[in-house]
Formats: structure tokens, sequence, C-alpha cells
């Protein structure tokens, strides 16, 4: 009779979950992967799918002014919200199905349940009212929306997750949160023509981006009619005097009065209510389970992947470590995923693409930096009424001329980024990208064509 249950006991059927599991059942291994909700993940329930979706709606507003620089006329424009929300989320269930079936012709067992830690090797079902015990245990619960402590009427707003599923296109949004999640909704509902405002509680939106990068994505909501304001927080929200309103206060004394508010102010570790103290499992003070360098927490057979390890936040970089952890645990091969120069992108619009240091890291870590930087309009625009601009960046080590970063704001940005980061992963220098003959017209042929070096107005003065 076989010590334990499963081989493998993986709680979340995420990007990372699924990938880690699947892997590990078709090396041998006896796998159960639980979820509560319904596989997919953050990404594919109730974030980058469903949000690039809208973002593709929200999208054909601006390529309708542009297309009649070119001859185009159209009548009378009419977005129809519940028709587009129902065929997203058809699509969202689809690709949920495909999780499902992924993980049974894999050999996982896919138990539909709550699971929570009752020791180091057994796990409770919670609707079921069982245990199952594993010799190894995988967590791979992500994140959630972050609720702001003790913010008067939190329970009148909805986060990221309930947006996806809103009855009716909001008159106007009011989001808190200066972040990605904040910024790609703001241009979204903006774009599909709702009164948009942005409330953030420091200067410029998207901290931890390239300063450069930051103006450019500010000025650009500004551009887009979303109403941004800055150096301001909730005190509180409360109903409105209309049906279905609230009202929500400010800091600085300003009361906006909203249909739909929402609160994108970051994501936090899913690990409330888990049972990892039960197990012996250290977490941080933010929630997120203490793993070393292969995803191994503080009890030897328990890891963690993900955004519940609170590293990098992004679902390519969870399904790496899920590979790595199978590639460790059941492949005989010690593996520690490589996180650095991992390209990402933001679906602002225009979008961000961005790999490798921010000039300020990079001052920071390698002291002597040249920075070659283009603002343009692409040549798309140019028969249109109001041209977009692009801007364009590349963070080179003084010494080596080894391309520390790039940094892209502009239309096609996150496919540019995705070919550039092969470069930066594989430390080409500058005089490489010099070397590499530009594809004309594209607004790419940029990267390989910036000659002249950025000089700081202090320096130049």
């Amino acid at each position: 009779m076989a010590e334990y249950d499963y081989d493998l006991f993986t709680i979340g059927a995420g990007s990372g979950g699924v990938r880690a599991s699947r892997l590990s059942a078709l090396k041998g291994a006896k796998v159960a992967c639980a979820e509560e909700y319904r596989p997919g993940g953050t990404c594919v329930i109730r974030g980058c799918v469903p949000k690039k979706f809208m973002v593709y709606a929200s999208e054909f507003a601006r390529t309708f002014r542009k297309a009649k620089g070119y001859g185009w006329s159209f009548g009378k424009a009419r977005f129809d919200w519940p028709a587009f929300r129902d065929a997203m989320n058809g699509e969202v269930d689809r690709l949920s199905g495909i999780y499902a079936r992924n993980l049974a012709n894999s050999g996982v067992e896919l138990i539909e349940d709550r699971a929570v830690l009752e020791d180091a090797h057994t796990i409770r079902l919670v609707r079921a009212n069982r245990t199952v015990t594993a010799k190894h245990i995988l967590i791979a619960t992500g994140g959630a929306p972050t609720i702001p402590d003790g913010l008067e009427g939190a329970d009148l707003c909805i986060t990221s997750n309930e947006l996806f599923h809103l009855e009716k296109l909001p008159e106007h949004i009011v989001i808190k949160g200066g972040g990605y999640i904040a910024c790609e909704f703001a241009q979204v509902f903006a774009g599909l023509g709702v009164k948009t405002c942005l409330v953030y509680r420091k200067e410029t939106v998207l901290r931890g981006f390239d300063e450069d990068v930051r103006t450019f994505v500010h000025e650009g909501l500004k551009a887009a009619g979303v109403r941004v304001i800055t150096h301001a927080n909730f005190t509180r929200v409360a109903p409105g005097e209309k049906p279905g309103w609230r009202k929500v206060h400010l800091d600085t004394g300003d009361v906006l009065e909203s249909d739909c508010v929402v609160l994108a102010v970051g994501r936090t570790p899913n690990t409330a209510g888990l049972g990892l103290e039960k197990a012996g499992v250290d977490i941080d003070a933010a929630g997120a389970v203490k793993v070393d360098a292969y995803s191994q927490s503080s009890v030897e057979h328990i890891y963690a992947i993900g955004d519940v390890t609170n590293r990098v936040n992004l679902t390519p970089v969870a399904i790496r470590e899920g590979i790595a952890f199978c590639e460790t645990v059941f492949g005989g091969n010690k593996t520690a995923y490589d996180r650095t120069d991992i390209a990402s992108a933001v679906f602002t619009q225009p979008p961000v693409g961005t790999v490798g240091l921010t000039e300020a890291e990079a001052r920071r870590t390698h002291g002597k930096v040249d920075i070659y930087k283009t603002t343009f309009r692409p040549m798309k625009g140019m028969l249109t009424d109001n041209p977009d601009r692009m801007f364009m960046k590349l963070v080179v080590d003084g010494e080596s001329q080894r391309v520390l970063g790039v940094h892209i704001v502009g239309d096609d940005a996150p496919e540019i980024i995705q070919a550039v980061a092969i470069a930066v992963k594989a430390g080409l220098t500058k005089a490489q990208f010099d070397a590499t003959c530009a594809v004309h017209p594209t607004v790419a042929e940029e990267l390989v064509t910036m000659k002249d070096k950025w000089v700081p107005p202090e320096i130049g003065a």
C-alpha cells in the first residue's frame, strides 16, 4: 500500500499549477490538482486573456478615427457591450475547458474543490469534507485584488475581477490606482466612450517602470480623455443620490460621482485561509510564500510557484517556474529559473513593451550608462488629423556597451519587445544592434538606427 495518496498534490489550476501538474504526471507521478473555482487561473479567467479582448474592443474607436485619413467613411458607430461581453466570456469558458482536458489527457486528477492544508502532508477538501495525503505539495494559488484596509464604503466598489461581467457599460467610471491594471482599464473604458477618471496617490503612473515610459503613458492617458487626478486618495465611498451611483470622497476635498468605482491598487498573494501555518510554511509580511531559488518553501517537500510567491508576477514566469519545479522534484535535475531580463508589456493605448533594466536601475548597478532615445510620429498616422507619437529607449552599459534595457511605447510595442528580448537576454552590444540592417519602412527600425547618445540637459547646458 502506498504511503501517500498522491506523489504530488497541486493547489491551484492556473497556468503554473497546470503546467507543473501535467509535466509531473507525464514523468510517472500520481498527481491531483485542486481548483475551487475553475481551471485557468488569473490569466485565462480574470486577467490577461479577457483584458486583451477588452483592449481589442476599445482600440476600434481609434482605428475608425484614423481610417478617415485613408479615405474611409462610416455611419454612426455603435458598440454593443452585452454582445461583446458574452462573446469574450464564451471564449474564456472554452479556454478553461481546454485546461481541464489537458489535465485529464496527462493523467492528472482534477478536483473541483477548495483545498487547505491540515498538516505538512495532509490536504482537506472543504466541500467534500474529506482528506487526502501527498508526498509533495505545490502551492500555485496566485493572487487576488487588494482591498485597501479601512476604506469606508469598500463594499460599494468592485475590482478588476468584476469588470468582465458588468451588466452594462457605466456612464462614469472612477478607478483608484496607478499601476498597469488601473492604466489599462482606464484606457479601455475611455476608448469605449465611458467618462473615465483615474485617481492616483503619487505623481506619475506605473511606478517601477522607466521614468520616460511613465511620463509618456501618463500623458497618453490624458490625451485619451482620461481625467487623471494625482496626489489624491480615497477617504470614503458613499451611496450617491441617483440609484446605483456612488460618491467618492478624496483627501483633496473633491467629491466624484460615479456609477462604477473600481479598486485597482495591486494584488495580494492568495494564501489567506490556506492552512500554511498548520504545515509550517513560512510567509512574508505581504502574505507571499517564502521560497528559495528552486521554489522550495521552509518545508522541504512543499513548493510554491507563480504570483503566490510575489517574485515576478507574470503568467509565462509561473509556467517556467512550474517546468523548473518538475525537473527539480521529478526529473532528477535540480533547476532554478533565471528571472533576469524578462520582457513584459502593458496594454495601454498605445501599449508598452519593456525588457531589462530601467535607466535608474542601470545607473545604480553599472555606474556609467549611455542612453539612446527617440520620440517620433509613426508613418501610419501621418495621414490622420492627430498622429500618435512613439517612444523608444536603449539603456547601454557605458563600459561593455552591452544593451541592458529596451523600453518602447507605441503601437505593436509588445510584439516588438518579444523579439528584442532575445537580443537583450543574449547580452548583445550596441554595436551589434547597429550592425543589424533596418527593415524599412517600419517603426522597429529605429532600434537599430539610433546613433546619438542622449545628454541630460544639466550636463549639456
